[in-house]
């Protein structure tokens, strides 16, 4: 009797599992075109996201490619105080999150606001031509947008400058000056990416109830009651999940974008310098992988960590979160 009774939970969870292990197999039988259309982006997270994680050890090594990772020496934290007491980790620091915090400010409710006035465009042609115009941008790579911003900055050719001169008024180092730079990546960002994050919040604004838009008409709400007590709520959680996934980011400032401003130009190197250019120059140039992969994981842990803390952040204001 005993026997009997102790078989029936173990037959019970074998016939669980049994059945969830059919149901999964069903599920990819009926969605496989599906996921075969997924693969690809697996794929690529698989190769490129995942496997590369096994590497970080050697962030606590003395990493020689000629011994790999089974062999090279182990020397627990020492890059890490290395990095820390190093003279230009606050300059780094103060760089890094000034340049993502200007990002943070301006450039994340910029999207935000382009599809507000996007969506009060009554004219369909119209509002086609202006979001093809401001996505335009997004399909232009860092090196051609630094190369159009010396063309139209530069001191000596660029466009601005000459216009300065021909109407009485000085020269102005737009990119030489060292006060003009966090304001002239921020710029450039925003020009480049925030008509590329309009899709986004058109798409969040497009599912709102059309029913509440003809109730604030008949009780005589303007437009701008209208975007701001019916748009806005209705865009809300996409505006927090956005806003935690930047937060993640703060401590990534864009190499390319940085490194293509600052090249040949060592005048704002004081204030350009990120954690993303020094990791390319002690990693890359100077072959210092266990170093600059330590660097690498601490910008990671402050984002894993901000993550973290802004998602309980929103669901204590009672918004989904990412997860």
């Amino acid at each position: 009797m005993n026997l009997h009774i102790s078989e029936v939970p173990v037959n019970s969870k074998l016939s669980k599992e049994l059945t969830a292990t059919k149901r999964v197999w069903a599920d990819l039988k009926r969605d496989k075109y599906l996921y075969l259309i997924a693969f690809p982006g697996l794929l690529y997270f698989l190769i490129f996201k995942y496997i590369p994680v096994g590497g970080l050890v050697i962030a606590f090594q003395e990493y020689s490619p000629y011994l790999g990772i089974a062999k090279s020496e182990w020397v627990g934290f020492e890059h890490f105080q290395r990095f820390f007491s190093n003279e230009d980790f606050l300059i780094l620091l103060r760089n890094t999150l000034m340049i993502s915090l200007l990002n943070l400010v301006l450039f994340f409710p910029f999207p935000i606001l382009l599809s507000l006035l996007l969506n009060e465009l009554r004219n369909l042609l119209l509002k086609r031509v202006v979001q093809t115009v401001i996505y335009i941008p997004h399909f232009l790579s860092w090196v051609i947008i630094s190369g159009l911003t010396f063309l139209m900055l530069s001191e000596s050719e660029g466009l601005v400058n000459k216009i300065l001169t021909a109407i009485g008024t000085e020269k102005v180092g737009f990119l030489t000056e060292p006060n003009y730079f966090w304001a002239l990546v921020t710029a450039q960002s925003m020009w480049k990416e925030a008509g590329w994050g309009t899709i986004i919040f058109l798409a969040a604004i497009a599912g709102a109830n059309p029913q509440l838009y003809e109730a604030a008409v008949m009780d005589g709400a303007s437009r701008l009651r209208q975007a701001w007590h019916i748009t806005l709520p209705a865009i809300r959680n996409v505006i927090f999940i956005l806003f935690i996934l930047q937060l993640g980011s703060i401590m990534d400032t864009g190499f390319e974008q940085i490194y293509l401003m600052m090249k040949n130009n060592s005048t704002v190197t004081e204030v350009a310098d990120v954690f993303d250019t020094y990791v390319f120059r002690a990693g890359i140039q100077q072959g210092q992988f266990s170093y600059s992969t330590a660097i690498g994981l601490f910008k990671s842990l402050i984002g894993v960590t901000l993550v973290v803390m802004a998602n309980k952040a929103a669901k204590r204001f009672g918004e989904e979160g990412v997860y």
